[in-house]
């Protein structure tokens, strides 16, 4: 009886299938891919370079203008990135040390008056005198004037009671007629000549203007936004001065108005 040797001793060792996965469902083998080896990309850059030198020897011109734009390019945008860079670096700088460029930086309320009218008198002592203003038709009353001034005075005062307050007059050249003067520096003109009655010391080096406001919205906002480039913070608490407070806050905030006067009331009261 013949024996045939089996297992792996066996010197010539049957392979039923070639190497590789069998995949039952479709019969067929599948076969490992071979790992690259790791000197193929020195392979490709030096197949590519030959091909550069072969098309340089064909067309030396062609090859060593499209060379040097490519070159300049790469140039243009290091140079636009480091640009970028510096600026982006600079800004970062001034965030960081944001407190030593704002010249009102521990200033934290905000008292801002509204102007109502341009001052067009050459001569600050006749500020009680409605016409040293310039007045629309509907403004055209005895007491006018003497109502800006207690309107400017009220701010003052707002702003004297409390040491970390920023004065703001806002109010923009929005008449015409009256030249190229703002509400807003109608209404520090008329405080300074006042002497800012009796509180200049405290108040005239924390009291500027806002002058681009054309209404009682952007009077608001605008003098906000004043605050934040001021101090560079925006304001834990807001003192708003108007002549019409009740027309202010209808057109301003509609659908708070009545609570808002509402609250105003009752600290009058108090």
């Amino acid at each position: 009886m013949n024996k045939y040797p089996f297992g792996s001793n066996n010197p010539k060792s049957f392979h039923a299938y070639p190497r590789g996965d069998f995949v039952i469902e479709s019969g067929t083998i599948k076969r490992t891919r071979s790992r690259k080896s790791s000197i193929y990309p020195v392979r490709m850059v030096k197949s590519w370079a030959n091909r550069l030198h072969y098309y340089y020897k064909l067309h030396p011109l062609f090859v060593f203008s499209i060379s040097l734009a490519f070159g300049v390019t790469i140039l243009i945008v290091l140079s636009l990135y480091e640009q970028h860079y510096k600026v982006l670096n600079n800004c970062m700088k001034l965030d960081d040390g944001f407190g030593s460029y704002y010249p009102f930086a521990k200033l934290k309320n905000l008292v801002m008056v509204a102007g109502h009218s341009v001052y067009t008198s050459s001569s600050c002592e006749k500020a009680d005198k409605e016409d040293s203003w310039f007045l629309e038709s509907y403004q055209k009353n005895p007491g006018q004037a003497a109502t800006f001034l207690a309107h400017i005075k009220e701010g003052i005062e707002s702003t004297a009671l409390d040491d970390e307050a920023l004065l703001l007059f806002s109010g923009g050249e929005t008449l015409k007629d009256a030249g190229p003067r703002s509400e807003a520096q109608s209404y520090w003109t008329v405080a300074d000549s006042k002497g800012w009655f009796g509180k200049e010391e405290n108040v005239k080096w924390r009291a500027l203007t806002e002058e681009h406001a054309r209404d009682s919205f952007e009077n608001l906002l605008f003098s906000v936004c004043r605050f934040r480039e001021l101090s560079g913070t925006y304001p834990h608490n807001i003192t708003v001065s108007f002549l019409n407070l009740l027309v202010f806050l209808t057109f301003t905030f509609p659908s708070s108005s009545s609570y808002l006067l509402s609250a105003y009331l009752a600290r009058v009261k108090e």
